[in-house]
């Protein structure tokens, strides 16, 4: 599947996700922590079935010993071999089973969850990087339009000086304009590079040190709608499905279910057993003083047995009782941070709105602000073509308008991170995760 992927020129923002997903090592703990709580539900339910356990074990008995047939003392050396199989059940422990069930079905719901979160959280980690890569590309595309910029003039310094319109110091002026030019360019390389290495690393690609992605500058220009957002509302929305308030909610439930099963190891417990058992002793001999054969004495010796078995918990150190407050305790912390949880994730999306509303104002004010400078730095390069303003003033207006560019470009990169992350607390397929 990859492989196809590997031979695109370009990456999509979905297409970086979903190999992150497939490839990332952090995830595959998660899962597997999961599957491990899933095995420890599946073992919960398991226990409620009968215990069935055989045993066989075989003596050697030397001088003065009992004789395990007939419980009379013999002095001689003799050998005995015993069999027997019983199965036992629980009738009632305090319904600990039961609530065991459910507390570990709780959180093997918990883990689901957490594994789904941090999905999310990786998918936000290579959205940011892949909005990184757009963000300095746009950056070396401002600098290299400054450099020709700067090297159009430069050129145009060399004819003038030719020509005797201009004195040689002017060129010096021209040339460090270049040269710094020259040098934003190379640090908007470098800023670059070291974004697609961010990518790389999040994606966990191997054997690649470049990577190229789709670009979608053309559709960012409207990135926010001037509609009214709420918090109030989108905390509803996003309390309802975010797998990290789920995830928590699930350890609550689990935390007061362990609470009933200290609770249970406060009452009586009883049980049924049954079982059959025989054995061969070299003892058993017939009237002529010869060992009964292995056959009929297994037969013969054969004996059944039922019964119950009932325990009463008196005092143990008050241990049981103390592990009823400690799971209470317990309860309380894990209800706490579920409280915590949703308190944080309101006040993160009261900023995301606050910060909303903001960029609606701002993403049209840098819109301005650009066409502005570039106006006033079309006006200034035509002005120093003819002489009537020095380098050091186009300078200023040609950084002054780079400035505008670079300030309109992470406004609209800011919007779409901030749009995409409203969108998914408001339950909109932002990714593709399953």
């Amino acid at each position: 599947m990859w492989s196809s992927i590997f031979s695109q020129e370009t990456w999509t923002l979905d297409e970086c996700v979903s190999f992150a997903l497939e490839h990332n090592l952090q995830i595959n703990d998660f899962e597997y922590n999961n599957e491990s709580n899933r095995e420890t539900y599946r073992q919960s339910i398991r226990n409620l079935l009968p215990s069935v356990n055989a045993s066989t074990n075989y003596n050697v008995s030397f001088g003065r010993a009992e004789d395990p047939n007939t419980g009379t003392f013999v002095n001689q050396d003799f050998y005995s071999n015993n069999y027997s199989l019983e199965s036992s059940i629980d009738l009632f422990q305090g319904f600990q089973k039961i609530n065991s069930i459910k507390a570990s079905k709780f959180l093997f719901k918990a883990t689901q969850e957490e594994v789904l979160q941090q999905k999310y959280l990786l998918a936000f980690r290579v959205m940011q990087a892949f909005y990184d890569i757009q963000f300095f590309e746009g950056l070396v595309a401002i600098s290299k339009e400054q450099l020709t910029v700067s090297q159009s003039n430069y050129d145009l310094v060399e004819k003038q000086i030719e020509l005797g319109l201009k004195a040689g110091a002017d060129l010096y002026e021209a040339e460090s304009l270049l040269l710094t030019d020259k040098l934003n360019v190379t640090q908007s390389n470098n800023q670059l590079a070291g974004a697609k290495l961010a990518l790389i690393q999040e994606m966990n690609l191997e054997n690649v040190s470049d990577i190229l992605i789709q670009e979608d500058f053309d559709t960012m220009t409207d990135v926010l709608k001037d509609e009214e957002l709420k918090s109030d509302s989108i905390y509803i929305e996003a309390r309802e499905f975010l797998p990290l308030i789920k995830a928590q909610e699930m350890r609550a439930k689990a935390a007061k279910k362990q609470v009933a099963i200290s609770r249970g190891r406060l009452y009586p417990s009883l049980s049924l057993f049954a079982g059959v058992g025989t054995g061969y002793f070299e003892t058993t001999r017939d009237t002529l003083g010869n060992t009964l054969p292995f056959r009929e004495q297994f037969r013969d010796n054969t004996s059944q047995y039922i019964g119950v078995n009932l325990n009463v918990p008196i005092s143990n150190g008050w241990s049981a009782r103390s592990r009823v407050k400690q799971s209470k305790i317990e309860r309380l912390r894990v209800e706490n941070n579920l409280k915590t949880q949703e308190q944080e994730l309101f006040q993160a999306i009261q900023k995301l709105v606050q910060e909303y509303n903001s960029l609606l104002v701002e993403l049209v004010q840098s819109n301005q602000k650009m066409e502005a400078q570039n106006l006033a730095f079309t006006i200034a390069q035509k002005r120093y073509e003819k002489g009537m303003i020095n380098a050091l003033e186009l300078f200023t207006a040609k950084n002054l308008f780079a400035s505008a560019q670079n300030e309109n470009l992470q406004v609209k990169l800011r919007s779409e991170i901030n749009k995409s992350t409203l969108d998914f607390y408001r339950g909109l397929p932002v990714f593709n995760i399953n």
